[in-house]
C-alpha cells in the first residue's frame, strides 16, 4: 500500500513539470536559423523557383537575375530595372551586375560602381 502511495504522488508531482521548452512543446531546433550548406540550398532553390540564375563569383554564389529591359537606351538609373550603363547608356542585361562598372546615377551623373 505504501509503494502505492509513493508511486501516485511521484506520478502527481511529475505530472505538474513543465517541458524545459517553456511549455511550448516545439522542437527548438526548428526554429534556429539555417546555415551553411544547408542555407545555400534553400537560397538556390528559392533563385531558380523564381527564374534566376545561380551563379558563382569570387569563390561565392549569388542569385543573379535577367532584367526585362537588358539593351534599352537608358539615361539615368531610374530608367532600368537594373543599373543604366554610362560607356554604352544602356541598361545592364543582369542584376545585380558584379564586379566593377561604369554606371549612371539616379540623376544621370557617371559614377564607378562595385558590388562584389
Amino acid at each position: 500500500m505504501r509503494a502505492v502511495f509513493i508511486i501516485v504522488t511521484l506520478g502527481l508531482a511529475l505530472a505538474g513539470c513543465k517541458p524545459l521548452d517553456g511549455g511550448s512543446g516545439a522542437d527548438q531546433s526548428a526554429q534556429l536559423p539555417l546555415v551553411g550548406q544547408e542555407k545555400q540550398d534553400v537560397e538556390k532553390f528559392n533563385c531558380l523557383a523564381k527564374g534566376g540564375s545561380w551563379a558563382q563569383y569570387q569563390g561565392g554564389y549569388f542569385c543573379q537575375n535577367i532584367t526585362g529591359d537588358g539593351g534599352k537606351p537608358c539615361h539615368s538609373g531610374s530608367d532600368c530595372e537594373g543599373v543604366c550603363l554610362a560607356r554604352s547608356q544602356s541598361c545592364a542585361p543582369v542584376k545585380p551586375l558584379m564586379g566593377c562598372n561604369d554606371i549612371l546615377t539616379e540623376a544621370g551623373y557617371p559614377m564607378n560602381a562595385c558590388v562584389n
